[in-house]
């Protein structure tokens, strides 16, 4: 078992998290990645790599994404074979949580059926938690559901344990920032991983006062999937209401109106939504996934339409209830086209062979 724990500007918590692993796994090796730190943290490095750890970093700050990588790759290159357990730097994570990982890890390299898991260490989330940080992991869960249809308790924690099998493929997923982590978390059930949460203890030491996430910036990088669908589909809804409103002058007819304007801007979200929305959109001929996506459009039009003269025949306008409708039917558009339409072809599982390594017992100094 490796224990890899990315770090920017970290404070006293980091070697007394060092020290307490120390005492409970001697000979356990521990990389710590420096985000870029600066000087001003040398003492806190120098301190680590006194414990035995190897520290690793470069100049300037990446990102949390970025300096994951950076340790996934050193740990591919110089300790291969070997689970890895990512936890991280500010104190959010306990000892023996991150050994519970580890040794969920262990007991799964012996399972029969050998597929390499992913082991997210859960928060319950119970007691005093700063509202930011519920907020974002419910925010995030509910986008976790909607765009793969699984249900786990925390997307965004930071202690994860990764069979050596997984690492070719961590080095491959794209994100330099927090939405690394949840790239993870979407990509895997396609490359052919499953997801298992053991539940650790909620720690959120000086109102997560160490915490670098920055509320907007990385906020829009996590949901990028479903902002970049909610933008394409506004443009598309601004097109189809634009004709709507047309064709309501020139026919005399609900249903052609409607037709006619869904027509046009199916076409155009097709286009967006292959080439820009979804990450996998251009890797299936565009011919079949057309008449998929034209099929999606023929049973949303329908209800569509159902909803416009149920809620026309309550009383209201049709332009409002055309806007109601739309909004309805807007989440199972996007799940059907995350979860089906524009999603990658999944990988077999892929099974866990190096469950014959040698424990990892090299006590690696700076």
């Amino acid at each position: 078992m490796i224990i890899l724990i990315p770090a920017y500007e970290p404070d006293g918590q980091l070697p007394d998290l060092i020290r307490t692993l120390r005492d409970a796994e001697p000979f356990a090796p521990v990389v710590v990645v420096d985000d870029g730190s600066g000087p001003a943290y040398k003492d806190v490095f120098d301190a680590v790599r006194a414990l035995g750890c190897h520290v690793i970093g470069y100049g300037r700050n990446r990102g949390k994404g970025f300096a994951l990588r950076t340790g996934f790759g050193f740990v591919a290159e110089n300790l291969p074979g070997h689970d890895v357990v990512c936890a991280d730097s500010d104190g959010q994570h306990r000892a023996n949580d991150i050994l519970k990982v580890a040794n969920t890890l262990q007991q799964n390299r012996s399972a029969p059926w050998g597929q390499a898991t992913m082991v997210l260490g859960s928060r319950n989330f119970t007691g005093e938690v700063p509202a930011r940080s519920r907020f974002g992991n419910e925010a995030t869960k509910a986008l976790f559901t909607l765009a793969t249809g699984e249900r786990i308790p925390d997307t965004q924690t930071g202690l994860r344990g990764y069979p050596a099998a997984m690492l070719p493929w961590l080095l491959t997923v794209r994100g330099d920032r927090y939405e690394y982590e949840l790239n993870l978390l979407l990509e895997a059930r396609h490359a052919g991983y499953a997801l298992q949460s053991v539940e650790i203890a909620t720690v959120y030491l000086d109102h997560n006062s160490g915490s670098h996430f920055r509320p907007l910036a990385d906020s829009v990088r996590i949901y990028a999937p479903i902002l970049k669908f909610l933008a394409s589909s506004f443009a598309a809804f601004l097109v189809d209401t634009v004709v709507f409103l047309v064709l309501t002058v020139l026919v005399d007819s609900l249903l052609l109106a409607v037709l006619g304007a869904r027509a046009v801007s199916s076409a155009v979200n097709f286009m967006v939504n292959r080439r820009l929305v979804f990450r996998h959109g251009g890797e299936k001929p565009a011919g079949s996934t057309g008449l998929r996506y034209f099929g999606l459009v023929t049973v949303l039009l329908a209800a569509n339409v159902g909803l416009i003269w149920a809620l026309e025949a309550g009383g209201i306008h049709p332009l409002p209830a055309k806007i109601l409708a739309e909004i309805a039917l807007l989440a199972i558009s996007f799940t059907v086209q995350q979860r089906y339409l524009f999603a990658g072809k999944s990988a077999a599982a892929p099974v866990d062979r190096t469950s014959s390594a040698a424990p990892a017992c090299t006590h690696i100094s700076g």
